[in-house]
């Protein structure tokens, strides 16, 4: 049981924490589909892992929740990282124009 879950359990993931600006290319059908949104929680562990992404859409907020470990996902990629001091960012839901703005974390080399 534990070398099945091993099997599928992805070693490509990046590192990425809430508040970081995710794209998540996900296989629908025949095609791949790009889900880009910024990262309001992180849930789980081991193969269970599952990360909440949420995006506005003409207006209208979407969220969307991917297991990480999915066969279905192609790629992850971080776009920006966030400086946030919460694990969860639930408080975003009612969060609109400019005060949904996330101050972007300063890269040290």
């Amino acid at each position: 049981m534990a070398r099945m879950i091993d099997k599928q359990i992805k070693k490509d993931i990046p590192e990425f924490n809430s508040g970081d600006q995710l794209k998540i290319e996900m296989k629908v059908r025949d095609r791949i589909q790009a889900f880009t949104g910024l990262v309001i929680a992180k849930k789980g562990s081991g193969i269970n892992q599952t990360v909440t992404l949420r995006k506005t859409s003409f207006g209208i907020g979407v969220e969307k929740v991917f297991p990480l470990h999915s066969p279905l996902i192609e790629s992850i990629e971080v776009l920006r990282r966030g400086k946030v001091r919460r694990a969860k960012l639930y408080y975003m839901r009612e969060r609109h124009g400019k005060k949904a703005r996330i101050k972007e974390k300063k890269s040290f080399r």
